[in-house]
């Protein structure tokens, strides 16, 4: 999955780009901003793929906040204004959309971002690699071998990372920040739920509005990452 982010600061264009992006099948909207700052926040708490942004905004623009970026995202800008096309290639986007923006028109540019992003992932590896069932982490001046299927939660501590494992009694704590530590876990196993959990798709055992459990343990669900487990229980409900 292509993990995404919407921002736009007209309700009614948000919630179309929204709804546009829920159509295709290979996009997880991880958040909708209604201004750059906010989007700013979450683009430095979790990792985003691809940034689908409007460019007229009141205090930061779109060229704007792309611009300040120092590892850039693929970016799809969404505008009204054609004058801004050029100055947004010189950004290397992936393309150019301006509104009112046809369901064609706009799967088209994911597509293009999806051969992008494909290309990147696959860069300098020649044939596709076998999918990885494990991670390792610095620890006490080795690596420690983590098994996937062993992870229940992971908990961000600052610059730490807790890992709770099934065997509920031991935790794990290491160096890293979850933000560093996310783009290293398969999405197809591991949901970020809040700002200071990821949890294993597999353990979890019910969901509320606000929170949901891994068996007696509850975790809460930040307003950032409501949709993506919404998203989630949809696919797998």
């Amino acid at each position: 999955m292509i993990k995404c982010i919407a921002i736009d600061d007209e309700p009614l264009a948000l919630k179309l780009l929204e709804d546009n992006i829920s159509k295709v099948p290979y996009l997880e909207l991880v958040a909708s901003c209604r201004n750059a700052f906010d989007a700013m926040k979450i683009l430095g708490e979790q990792h985003v793929d691809l940034v689908f942004v409007d460019i007229q905004m009141p205090g930061l623009t779109g060229l704007q906040l792309i611009g300040s970026l120092e590892q850039k995202p693929l970016v799809i800008f969404i505008t009204a204004y054609k004058e801004y096309a050029l100055e947004s290639y010189n950004l290397a986007v992936v393309d150019y959309l301006v509104k009112p923006v046809s369901l064609d028109r706009f799967i088209k540019a994911c597509n293009r971002a999806k051969e992008m992003y494909e290309l990147k992932a696959s860069k300098g590896t020649g044939l596709p690699q076998p999918a990885k069932d494990f991670i390792f982490l610095s620890a006490d001046y080795s690596q420690v071998k983590i098994l996937f299927n062993d992870i229940t939660w992971m908990e961000g501590l600052r610059d730490y990372v807790k890992i709770h494992l099934k065997a509920q009694t031991k935790t794990l704590l290491f160096r890293i920040s979850l933000k560093t530590l996310e783009p290293e876990l398969p999405s197809s196993r591991f949901i970020r739920i809040h700002k200071s959990y990821i949890v294993s798709i597999e353990s979890i055992t019910a969901v509320r509005k606000s929170s949901l459990f891994l068996n007696d343990i509850e975790l809460p669900i930040g307003e950032t990452y409501r949709e993506a487990v919404d998203k989630l229980v949809r696919r797998i409900g």
